[in-house]
């Protein structure tokens, strides 16, 4: 089993930053693929951003050049640096794990984007 906890939620003004983090334990040595989905009320979870190694990363258009996602291998976590925020990133963010057939998720943390 993989436990996922993310940290770092919170109200933002339009503009501003927040760093999302997400601990992983348990039997992480099978998981290759780390990511941050975000769901809005209303919506579908969709995909924001995944790290594979330090240079294989990826992000949804809508994000590129405002998120970066960054894993510390070392210490088992994965960042998502959220900068210029807008009022469509409000969402509750869940940090996920994935070996290739199974998929582990945290409980979630809301980002809100408001003035």
């Amino acid at each position: 089993q993989v436990q996922l906890v993310e940290s770092g939620g919170g109200l933002v003004q339009p503009g501003g930053s927040l760093r999302l983090s997400c601990a992983a334990s348990g039997n992480i040595r099978n998981i290759y693929r780390m990511g941050w989905y975000r769901q809005a009320p209303g919506k579908q979870r969709e995909l924001v951003a995944f790290v594979l190694s330090p240079g294989n990363r990826d992000y949804t258009d809508s994000v590129k050049g405002r998120f970066t996602i960054s894993r510390n291998n070392a210490e088992n976590t994965v960042y998502l640096q959220m900068n210029n925020l807008k009022p469509e990133d409000t969402a509750v963010y869940y940090c996920n794990g994935f070996t290739g057939s199974e998929n582990y998720w945290g409980q979630g943390t809301q980002v809100t984007v408001s003035s």
